[in-house]
């Protein structure tokens, strides 16, 4: 009976499948999942990357953000080449946890995966109407600083909008949306980049400090959330999901998808990292706009300069946060649409709005209710991203492929999978203790942001 299960799990989708016929489409080409890859991945979260800094300092900082890049970039090749091994024996897989049961031959890894992949897309999900509704509330503060309306107000707002922005069909409709998201993530990294530099040579710049924290202890709980957060700005969680919107055969597009995806990917993470924490130290804030707009004081840069990365990131917040929803969208119409009947027709159109209202406003709430930005970011890292991202695509590769064991890949497979296991379990505690010490800081539906 569980391998019956599992071979139905495995098989590829039928003609009766709605998440494969409705919401992950095959049409695209290797430059469509490079837009959808680099969305995934170059977000706003790497405002977060100055923060990230704070727990490691300038060497191990620019250490691990170079070895997590080039970890992750190989993670991806290797990915794609098991979902190439698979097609090309018959075996065409559009889900992660299709994948990962029918490869490594255990139904439960079909539940497992699943459960980390909910994780990833509800957390981001979260935190893109979170920091959508802070970037709201910090040009409202700006126009009215002693107006009456509160963080959650805002939130409401983006919540209403991604309702709108959710009833695309398909994975693949998003694509134009994805290309504007790529050219906004490189419009408001650079405007980042510039008013930190302005920041740090302004008179009212503050005093710059990059000692680490004095206690031992406490400062490895500080590495290990650093780098929770910079696995999850890496990761993506969704890479077979991506690749399944390439028109058939896939084989050598992702790898050119990937190349289009990690030259945005570097200009935009060191420019931002290196520029934040260079004009702001250990003081920067989980958001490094925070930083350039205190709470106290003059404005530490231009406000039209700040204003236009404001509303680039606000743009791109939608385009995240409905890449990230797919596969919830996909979970939901597989079991709730009918393929006997259009994408367009009553019979779907009515389920789908339901559910994937359902789904944003959920998302909605949480992000209203609990608003720990940065920390959501490490909690979500070590405890989805990490798993998925950086241990399971090296386990797929040395079975489906099964290079010899005396070979240099087979090894380095072996390695980063026992060093990142160890790095998700410290981390997902580090991150979690932090999240639980910085909740006693805050009333639900607070109106500032933790960091």
């Amino acid at each position: 009976m569980a391998e019956t299960l599992l071979m139905a799990r495995s098989s590829p989708p039928s003609k009766a499948d709605a998440g494969a016929a409705f919401v992950l489409e095959s049409k695209g080409s290797w430059w469509h999942a490079g837009f959808h890859l680099t969305t995934a991945i170059v977000g706003p979260t790497v405002l977060t990357l100055p923060y990230a800094f704070r727990g490691l300092g300038w060497g191990l900082g620019l250490a691990s953000l170079t070895a997590l890049g080039a970890v992750t970039f190989y993670a991806y090749t290797l990915m794609s080449k098991v979902l190439e091994h698979c097609e090309k024996h018959g075996r065409r897989h559009i889900r992660f946890r299709e994948l990962a049961a029918d490869v490594l031959g255990s139904g439960w890894m079909f539940h497992f995966v699943l459960f980390f992949q909910t994780a990833i897309n509800t957390g981001v999900s979260i935190g893109c109407i979170l920091l959508a509704g802070e970037c709201l509330k910090i040009m409202y503060s700006n126009l009215s600083p002693h107006g009456p309306l509160k963080l959650y107000h805002f939130i409401i707002v983006v919540t209403l909008v991604l309702i709108v922005l959710s009833q695309l069909p398909s994975f693949h409709s998003l694509r134009h949306i994805n290309l504007a998201s790529l050219v906004l993530s490189l419009c408001y990294t650079s405007l980042v980049a510039g008013v930190c530099i302005f920041a740090g040579h302004s008179k009212n710049a503050p005093p710059r400090d990059y000692k680490l924290d004095s206690s031992q202890v406490q400062r490895s709980f500080n590495a290990f959330t650093s780098i929770s957060i910079l696995a999850s700005l890496y990761g993506n969680g969704i890479l077979p999901e991506i690749q399944a919107t390439l028109a058939p055969p896939a084989t050598g597009k992702m790898v050119k998808g990937l190349l289009l995806c990690y030259s945005v990917t570097i200009l935009t993470f060191f420019s931002a990292a290196i520029s934040g924490y260079w004009a702001f130290g250990n003081k920067v804030n989980s958001n490094v706009l925070n930083s350039l707009l205190p709470d106290s004081g003059p404005s530490l840069a231009p406000t039209w300069m700040l204003g236009l990365a404001v509303i680039f990131i606000l743009l791109q917040l939608f385009a995240i946060g409905l890449v990230y929803s797919q596969v919830a969208y996909e979970i939901m119409e597989k079991n709730s649409a009918d393929t006997n009947q259009g994408k367009f027709s009553k019979r779907n159109l009515v389920p789908r709005l339901v559910l994937r209202t359902l789904y944003v406003v959920f998302c909605g709430f949480m992000a209203a209710m609990l608003p720990f930005f940065g920390d959501i970011v490490a909690v979500v890292g070590a405890i989805g991203f990490i798993p998925l991202d950086f241990i399971l695509p090296m386990l797929l590769y040395n079975i489906s492929i099964s290079p010899s064991k005396g070979s240099a890949i087979h090894w380095i497979n072996i390695f980063i999978m026992v060093v990142f296991t160890g790095v998700g379990i410290m981390g997902s505690f580090a991150s979690i203790r932090k999240l639980v010490l910085d909740a006693h800081q805050f009333k639900l539906f607070s109106n500032d942001v933790v960091g």
